[in-house]
């Protein structure tokens, strides 16, 4: 994997927390503008520029794209972003229920995303790439990071141990409870190593943020094609990656809601599962799936325990083992007439960091008829899914903690 060092551009130590902000892609307009009330400082104001618009404005509108590069601009003048003096490396940790995950912030390269080096495991869809792609091109820069995994490695994590041994530039708990610790990777040995150990790697792989990957790659490639002199060694030809050793990543479960039982009674549509599920009654309450294969269902205010029947088990195959691919095809599309998840509008996906409490609620309040909770799918089923070049169905991994955006920015000039 072909890495490098590059300027960030940071807030100062003191303004990290006013600046700091979740990912533009995980709350929506009014929830940003109410998280950035008051704090002109928020980088909310670049990612999601539309808080600076009357409520209803388009997003994708034109002046909103513009307003993005105009608030970076003022972000750089009044000193809220300040650009490191030397191309470095950065090491930055997320603690979360008492665990703490390591990454190294690097510039990570545009030609091993298009030879698929770098490894995705999810569809991308042209109107998020575009949106994001409008943002890299007026903002010049990779405002948010995306979230790499890659094989455990024990020379980086000698490198990684010795720097967050010192005392962090930044450390500081969001208001979700979740630690950020973020050091610099200033000297030059260090540097070097990092760039030599990344090279032995073959293959890394996109935990979270394809689109913020396919954007930022495809507007490095659009540089590189529209510069005459190109030479390769540009910083377009990098953008902004964490990259995390795999064995410390989180996956939970990513959990659906059914807004009708497509014209069944409860009684006919469990009667329906019975064909491939053994099911066990358990309660009023919805549980946790207890393994691989086991599923939750809630509906009618009773909670049922699913085990997949072995006749519908393809173990062999890396996509059709998943347990979302088994939901899909044996319960929302045999059963209840769902066949695309992405877009048909009688389903819903619910991250597992709500608690399966809100799956219940939701339900009970008559908004929703069935909820489905899945056990997560494992780092291992998705590496092997992305090295044998398949592709996961929709709303499949949930990763936490989300990476804070703000702590580092990457310009591509």
């Amino acid at each position: 994997m072909k890495v490098k060092p590059f300027k960030g551009i940071r807030p100062p130590k003191s303004l990290v927390t006013e600046v700091a902000s979740r990912p533009y892609d995980v709350l929506n307009a009014e929830e940003a503008r109410k998280e950035a009330e008051g704090n002109e400082k928020s980088l909310y104001h670049i990612i999601k520029p539309e808080i600076d618009f009357p409520q209803g404005t388009d997003e994708h509108d034109p002046r909103v794209y513009e307003k993005a590069a105009e608030n970076f601009r003022k972000f750089m003048e009044n000193g809220w972003l300040v650009q490191d003096p030397a191309e470095m490396y950065y090491v930055y940790a997320q603690t979360m229920n008492g665990k703490t995950q390591y990454g190294i912030v690097v510039g990570a390269s545009v030609e091993d995303y298009l030879t698929g080096k770098i490894k995705k495991h999810e569809l991308t869809r042209r109107d998020k790439e575009e949106d994001r792609m409008k943002h890299v091109r007026i903002t010049n820069a990779n405002m948010e990071p995306v979230f790499f995994a890659y094989p455990d490695n024990p020379e980086l994590e000698t490198i990684v141990k010795r720097v967050s041994s010192e005392e962090p530039e930044y450390d500081f708990v969001s208001g979700d409870g979740i630690g950020h610790h973020f050091w610099l990777v200033r000297d030059k040995k260090d540097i070097e190593d990092i760039t030599r150990i990344f090279a032995s790697i073959p293959s890394m792989y996109i935990a979270d943020g394809h689109h913020r990957s396919a954007a930022a790659a495809l507007v490095g490639a659009e540089k590189a094609k529209n510069n005459p002199y190109h030479r390769g060694d540009e910083e377009y030809n990098y953008f902004m990656a964490v990259c995390f050793p795999a064995s410390q990543l989180n996956i939970i479960d990513y959990n659906r809601l059914v807004k009708d039982l497509n014209g069944l009674t409860p009684e006919e549509f469990l009667k329906k599962l019975e064909e491939n599920f053994v099911i066990e009654p358990t309660g009023s309450e919805i549980q946790k799936p207890k393994h691989l294969h086991n599923f939750s269902i809630y509906l009618d205010g009773k909670s049922y325990s699913l085990t997949a029947k072995p006749h519908i088990l393809h173990d062999e195959d890396p996509v059709d083992q998943l347990d979302v691919s088994i939901t899909s095809k044996y319960i929302l599309d045999e059963i209840l007439g769902i066949k695309d998840l992405r877009s048909d509008k009688r389903i819903e996906f619910v991250g597992g960091i709500r608690g399966l409490n809100e799956l219940k609620k939701r339900v009970d309040s008559g908004e929703m008829a069935l909820a489905i909770a899945l056990y997560p799918v494992s780092m291992k089923q998705l590496m092997e899914i992305a090295d044998s070049g398949n592709i996961m169905p929709p709303k499949t991994t949930w990763f936490e903690p989300k990476l804070r955006s703000g702590l580092v920015i990457h310009t591509l000039d």
